[in-house]
């Protein structure tokens, strides 16, 4: 099976040697997003909700240029600074995600790059043709 890269300048642009996502099939695997600003790279957001929206909008952002939506993703990851965030987490998840809601981990972690409070990754499947 060939792998594609997918890449938009609607995300931020990758910040280490990864991709924005990567097709495999009909699967689409992205990788994670914090809340930095696409156009200036800097980190937006005073608080985990914030920071999340920004982080979802960068996610849909990558989502629609492999021709995707959150209606796609099969399952996220989350990556929590503090799990006390949770609730504030869930507020801004929630306005994103279509229902049924794809499935979900979310892990605490002691930090996230450039100081971020959360982290998102996703994984879609195109629809069959």
């Amino acid at each position: 099976m060939k792998r594609h890269q997918i890449s938009t300048g609607a995300a931020p642009a990758a910040i280490g040697p990864y991709s924005q996502a990567i097709g495999a099939g009909r699967l689409v695997f992205c990788s994670g997003q914090i809340a930095l600003d696409p156009a200036t790279g800097e980190l937006t957001g005073a608080d985990v909700a914030g920071q999340a929206e920004r982080a979802l909008r960068n996610l849909s952002a990558v989502l629609d240029a492999a021709g995707l939506s959150f209606a796609d993703v099969v399952k996220t990851t989350v990556f929590l600074v503090d799990m006390a965030d949770f609730p504030a987490l869930n507020g801004a998840y929630a306005r994103f995600m279509p229902d049924p809601p794809p499935a979900r981990s979310t892990i605490a972690v002691a930090a996230l790059p450039k100081g971020a409070l959360v982290e998102i990754e996703a994984i879609a499947v195109r629809p069959e043709v």
